[in-house]
């Protein structure tokens, strides 16, 4: 016992000295730990180790994540009421109500089990995840630290227990980061799930992988050295490093039928990634790499600045012809623009931080195109307004796997706008998405400048325009065999109601 009093004092010694250098309440934080102690005095977990280390590196990772104290210090608390034994009130009293309601989020939506889609539980419990979303989004930032050290400790958990745990990590938590433009903690989640629930499948990717891995890198690095003399005799402050596919990631690339295993047809196995100070450099940046490698004609560039994604990505991505003609995909980025790829709404909320602790106005984070993306989170508000409209459960579940949590594609109106579709979206769910009066008007349509049915099946980069009729028709039962959207599906079905049809 001693031996862990020593650990844990240990542990949280070292992060209260990064605490201070950071500007949170330190005074807040040392209490939370005090409490925490306490609250798990002689608890361990499955893995061994005393339980409160799980809480400090939840605390550790939201601190990382540069959050607010009261994030951190609800990541410390977040299972003193379930596991612990402490009383809300405990919290509020203590900390202040904000962190109790955080807590109590986190402790509602660690009930969710995925027992399959049918499971009426298992879907109460996801539709109460969404509405503490909705109100709090800090809520599921401390889920998914909480997941994330929950998943890094798998090994620790009973054999029966490990693939579902991690199937539920694949199917709701890694989708629901990406949506949130967390793309480090997606792929994290990914990759530690894979293993578990592909497990033959991860050692031949592993496996068949090793020797790409180690040609690219050889290519990759020399390229990497010649761009950053470059660079520095051009005066632009810059980084440059390379950056491996994760195995996951990989995985779902190769079973693609258009790939068919074939490693030579993946240009990003390793990519070589640039962070600058500003946008204009990363262009200077492009002309600078074009100038040294050949661009892929018939791949193009990915201008994610012009055109950012909707959860918020922005970069460059370009392809080219690299050291022995492997083609090889740069991606050139600023420094926010990075943070923000890496932690989507946690960096969101950092900013949001900066603005309370120096006097910023909300009109002027407002004008910061990094927070943009994040004023509107319509897909967390529509997952709530479906709460209410939703009651059948298959439904519901059916809303949240194939619409809000899907795979996206990014498609364009001409007017040069973006719009996020699930995988397998129609020329009608792109309509509905723009307007749903839209879609009562839609004579014909047009994908990238050439006449197309309704019901084909978009792929990311496509232009869409639709062709109006004068008067307004109600939509044809018919398209509800096609459609992908939830808003799609139902607007349809309100319009046939209305109809009688």
């Amino acid at each position: 016992m001693r031996g862990d009093n020593e650990l844990i004092k240990g542990e949280y010694v070292k992060f209260r000295l990064q605490l201070m250098q950071n500007g949170v309440d330190v005074v807040m934080i040392n209490k939370a730990w005090d409490f925490a102690v306490l609250a798990h005095h002689g608890q361990r977990r499955k893995t061994g180790e005393p339980f409160v280390m799980h809480a400090l590196e939840v605390g550790k990772k939201l601190f990382e994540w540069n959050l607010d104290t009261q994030t951190i210090v609800a990541g410390i608390l977040h299972d003193t009421v379930e596991d612990g034994g402490a009383l809300r009130q405990d919290l509020a009293e203590g900390f202040g109500d904000p962190v109790a309601v955080l807590v109590d989020g986190v402790t509602k939506i660690s009930n969710i089990k995925l027992r399959g889609s049918k499971n009426e539980e298992f879907i109460e419990n996801l539709r109460k995840m969404f509405l503490a979303m909705a109100k709090d989004l800090r809520v599921v930032l401390v889920k998914l630290a909480d997941r994330l050290h929950n998943m890094k400790t798998l090994h620790g958990v009973e054999e029966g227990k490990r693939k579902r745990i991690a199937e539920e990590t694949l199917e709701i938590y890694a989708p629901l980061a990406e949506r949130l433009g967390m793309g480090q903690v997606k792929a994290e989640l990914d990759d530690l799930a894979f293993p578990y629930v592909y497990p033959e499948e991860h050692e031949k990717v592993v496996s068949l992988s090793k020797p790409y891995y180690k040609n690219t890198e050889k290519d990759v690095d020399t390229m990497k050295r010649k761009l950053l003399k470059v660079l520095a005799a051009s005066g632009l402050k810059s980084k440059v490093s390379g950056r491996k596919k994760h195995l996951y990631s990989l995985w779902k690339k190769l079973e693609r039928p258009d790939i068919a295993w074939d490693f030579e047809r993946i240009h990003d196995i390793i990519a070589l990634r640039v962070l600058v100070e500003t946008a204009q450099d990363c262009y200077k940046v492009l002309g600078i790499i074009h100038g040294l490698y050949k661009p892929v004609p018939y791949i193009g560039i990915s201008d994610f600045i012009a055109q950012p994604k909707p959860n918020g990505y922005r970069s460059i991505h370009t392809k080219v012809f690299g050291v022995g003609a492997r083609i090889i995909e740069i991606q050139i980025r600023t420094w926010t623009m990075h943070e923000q790829a890496e932690n989507g709404i946690a960096a969101h909320w950092a900013y949001a931080g900066m603005k309370l602790k120096k006097g910023i106005t909300n009109d002027l984070l407002d004008k910061r195109p990094f927070d943009k993306s994040f004023t509107k989170l319509s897909w967390v508000k529509q997952l709530a307004d479906w709460q209410k409209e939703i009651k059948d459960s298959s439904e519901y579940m059916e809303a949240v796997r194939f619409d809000a949590l899907s795979s996206r594609i990014f498609v364009f109106s001409p007017m040069g706008d973006v719009y996020d579709l699930p995988i397998g979206a129609t020329p009608i769910d792109f309509a509905y998405s723009v307007h749903t009066n839209l879609s009562g008007f839609v004579k014909s349509v047009k994908v990238n400048g050439k006449i197309a049915s309704l019901n084909q099946q978009l792929s990311s980069g496509d232009v869409i325009e639709i062709i109006k009729n004068k008067n307004y028709k109600s939509p044809p039962r018919d398209w509800l065999d096609f459609v992908k959207t939830t808003q799609a599906k139902r607007e349809i079905e309100k319009s046939l109601r209305k109809v009688g049809a």
